[in-house]
């Protein structure tokens, strides 16, 4: 606990260890790591689901109910541990990170970790980027994240103690989820709608039209009838929805915002994940100037996916799809506020202790946001006030150790153990096994050289 009030009160620390310095830590540096490699006793996969299960329900049993809309929001995206230095750390292998200098490839060596946040219903113009978040999964190398962003939304519909449980959910996604590996599992869940961002080069389909009239002709029943391109007005014909409304960007301009959509339109599936049963609907989103014109080359498509989806107006999934971006938000003031990918341990399930200690942190804020003092240093009086709206996570991280200074802290004072033993006179340590980098996709193998033709 004086380790989790360290991390959440943090405002000087840059490394793990020196949380020790903080006036509530009353151990010693080395209780530090001590304290990372013992708060979740993991021996075996089960033992941390079932932790991990343990703290959805802890957090999730403290949400307030959505107010403004009448459905829950959840998000999933995946993050990168940056671990090049550690050939020591099992099953690293080639994950996504941003660079920014053009020409290089966007990788880095270490491991990929997986969120499923809650987002807690705001007025966008208002109110800071919180997240709620769930559940944290390590993606190995033997996994997909499709495959795990599909196992944590089971775990999350499948409890029966949750709160919104049976009730309609929407989840929000990247365009690397819009895929049939991930949406055809979603799908069956019938009180969960998924909004997914679609790349404009993807072609859709209209469903077939039916042939109840004609004879019935040998070879496959038809599925799908005419294309609908993206990129190709001439073939989507005119929507079957629209609506409109206006937005105020950060330097005061003022857009206006179409949306129009088109129902029952189709996905192509594969052999293994048949999409012609799941109809989805489609919407496209532009932002007008005050002269008329386009604010930005592309326009967004969304694909929303799921029984329910006609339950959302065309405000609600624009709303919900902008509120995504609250997760990059997190993922931002985790690893520079939070020391999210700071810990360094050759030992997995140390590893996954960190980052599940900083989403308790992050939740103590986000418990702790009404209690703050929004509060701007010199150099911040120029923001924009928000005098109705609570903290944000940085000011709120400022003021938590006054918040929490007349509460204590329940962990027990600390007693002195005299001076250790020690490693025996003589003894060496084995030196710690070496592990290759695992790559996802083999290298093809080499051909044969073409032997010349005799004869």
């Amino acid at each position: 606990m004086e380790l989790l009030d360290a991390l959440t009160g943090n405002t000087t620390a840059g490394s793990v260890v020196e949380l020790s310095l903080a006036p509530g830590f009353r151990r010693t540096y080395s209780s530090v790591y001590a304290a990372v490699g013992e708060c979740f006793i993991v021996t075996k996969a089960a033992q941390r689901r079932h932790w991990e299960q343990l703290l959805l329900r802890l957090v999730a049993l403290r949400l307030a109910p959505p107010s403004r809309r009448k459905f829950w929001l959840f998000g999933i995206d995946a993050t990168s541990v940056s671990r090049i230095f550690a050939p020591t750390l099992p099953d690293r292998g080639y994950v996504h990170c941003a660079n920014p200098i053009g020409g290089n490839k966007p990788i880095t060596l270490g491991h990929q970790y997986s969120l499923l946040a809650y987002l807690p219903d705001k007025l966008p113009e208002c109110e800071p980027a919180w997240i709620a978040p769930l559940l944290w999964r390590r993606i190995s190398s033997q996994e997909s994240e499709l495959a795990v962003a599909v196992a944590q939304i089971e775990a999350l519909l499948a409890d029966a103690r949750l709160p919104f449980h049976n009730e309609l959910c929407v989840q929000v996604e990247d365009s690397r989820y819009s895929t049939p590996a991930f949406l055809h599992p979603v799908v069956q869940h019938t009180n969960l709608v998924t909004i997914a961002r679609l790349r404009g080069t993807r072609t859709l389909y209209r469903q077939a039209p039916p042939d109840a009239a004609q004879p019935r002709r040998a070879g496959h029943p038809r599925w799908y009838g005419a294309r609908f391109a993206l990129h190709a007005p001439k073939t989507w014909g005119p929507p079957a929805q629209c609506a409109a409304t206006t937005c105020i960007s950060r330097r005061g301009h003022t857009y206006t915002v179409q949306i129009e959509a088109w129902h029952d339109l189709l996905l192509r599936g594969t052999r293994d994940y048949a999409m012609h049963a799941e109809p989805l609907t489609l919407v496209r989103i532009r932002l007008l100037d005050a002269q008329g014109q386009p604010a930005f080359k592309r326009d967004l498509w969304l694909g929303v996916f799921g029984d329910r989806r006609r339950a959302l107006t065309l405000l609600d999934i624009r709303q919900a799809y902008l509120q995504r971006y609250d997760l990059e938000h997190f993922f931002r003031f985790g690893k520079q506020r939070l020391l999210l990918t700071d810990f360094q341990t050759p030992d997995i399930e140390r590893e996954t202790n960190w980052l599940q200690l900083v989403q308790l942190a992050y939740v103590q804020l986000y418990l702790a946001r009404s209690l703050a003092t929004p509060s701007t240093r010199p150099w911040e009086r120029y923001l924009p006030s928000r005098p109705a709206a609570p903290a944000t996570p940085a000011a709120t991280q400022r003021a938590f150790a006054e918040i929490i200074r007349p509460l204590g802290t329940p962990a027990a004072a600390p007693k002195r153990r005299g001076i250790p033993p020690g490693r025996a006179a003589g003894a060496q340590p084995k030196p710690r096994p070496r592990y290759a980098v695992v790559k996802k996709t083999p290298a093809a193998a080499k051909k044969p050289p073409n032997q010349p033709q005799t004869g």
